[in-house]
């Protein structure tokens, strides 16, 4: 529970090898007095009322509603506390990526929140824009009893096969070959991978797509895959948890998870030959140069890129919203609320191990949601 603010976290993790079970996380974030109630209707894309664009545009007060990645859900908590000052309420459901882009499209939020970001076509389809806030890393852990944090080194090849249930033994000859004097067990090896559908499984399978060919055509890179082995966790929790109970297990979760479970780390060679340790300066370092503005609709993956110091499974976070909204005051409300994150909160950000977007990302941005988010032709909200 943060301090100020009445912020509750449950977490489900359940053996499943099925993407979205019955089970669910939920983080409910209330930066104010009491949390907005989630309706199906007024949300996102609800009737829209003739009040609709009532109160001046500095005027924060009232609730919005959001849903899907667990990845910046600790983060979202901190900037709700910070938020409250202003008077505005934020209710946040952390269900998983997949379950926050059918959120907003069933029109049941305000916004839905996704590390997976969605191609233009799709966007397009649905009449959405997506909008990133901050830069984080996906992580392996493990539960091996006498290995060191950062001790144990795989190639991204090799972490596709033992994800595959190819390399099924800590003490395989591939992973003792990499990692010569370590006292690796000999044990079998238990995959956790998401259960839900996931912004932190598409980079996982994504990256494991580009390294090894055979993950590509056998299981391929989604929110969402047929995993070929494992037990399934539901949200970051639910497999740091899952990892953190088994003996001789391995998974993959946002780095603020891994710090906060205080996991084992596995490190990764990145595209220059070296092994990183995973913190913010090497994701700030995956997104260096990144070209924002030449990605049409944002979208833009930040995967096995050049540098020494590149941690390779690296990726943003993004906001989904419509571009002509129903209720174009709860989508000021949601601008509103991540500008001022933009502008005060990038401390947190960092205390938690995320990345803040560049000064020039936040204002291309913000230019952007004075020309992209309307109604009646008119910006619904514009950055002072």
């Amino acid at each position: 529970m943060l301090a100020g603010s009445s912020t509750a976290v449950r977490a489900d993790a359940r053996h499943s090898r099925r993407p979205g079970g019955t089970h669910r996380i939920v983080l409910l974030i209330a930066a104010g007095a009491a949390a907005l109630s989630l309706s199906a209707c007024g949300k996102g894309g609800g009737s829209s009322s003739p009040g609709a664009m009532s109160g001046t545009q500095g005027d924060s007060a009232g609730g919005i509603s959001g849903a899907g990645a667990t990845f910046p859900a600790p983060l979202y908590a901190k900037w709700a506390e910070g938020y409250r000052n202003t008077g505005g309420t934020l209710n946040y459901q952390a269900i998983g990526s997949g379950g926050g882009i059918k959120q907003i499209k069933a029109k049941t939020v305000d916004f839905g929140a996704s590390d997976k970001p969605l191609k233009p076509d799709e966007l397009n389809a649905s009449g959405l824009y997506q909008f990133p806030t901050v830069i984080g890393g996906v992580v392996p852990v493990v539960n091996l009893t006498g290995i060191a944090p950062g001790q144990i080194k795989l190639t991204g090849q090799l972490l596709g096969d033992v994800f595959l249930g190819k390399v099924n033994r800590w003490n395989a000859p591939q992973i003792a070959q990499l990692n010569p004097g370590v006292a690796l067990p000999n044990m079998p090896i238990t995959v956790v991978h998401r259960s839900d559908g996931s912004g932190t499984s598409f980079l996982f399978t994504s990256y494991l797509s580009m390294k090894n060919p055979e993950w590509q055509s056998k299981v391929g890179a989604s929110d969402a895959v047929q995993w070929p082995t494992g037990i399934g966790g539901k949200g970051n929790d639910g497999v740091a948890a899952f990892v953190k109970q088994t003996a001789g297990s391995i998974g993959y979760v946002e780095y603020a998870y891994a710090k906060q479970n205080k996991s084992s780390l596995v490190l990764i060679q990145n595209k220059d030959g070296q092994y990183p340790t995973p913190e913010a300066s090497a994701f700030a370092a995956a997104a260096g140069g990144a070209p924002w503005s030449n990605a049409p609709g944002n979208y833009l993956l930040l995967l096995d890129q050049p540098g020494a110091a590149t941690w390779p499974i690296s990726g943003a976070t993004f906001i989904l919203i419509y571009k002509n909204p129903a209720d174009p005051n709860q989508a000021r409300k949601v601008l509103q609320f991540f500008d001022w994150a933009y502008k005060n909160g990038d401390a947190a950000a960092q205390a938690l191990d995320y990345v803040p977007l560049p000064a020039q990302v936040k204002d291309l941005v913000r230019k952007q949601w004075a020309t992209t988010v309307t109604a009646g032709g008119k910006p619904v909200y514009q950055a002072q």
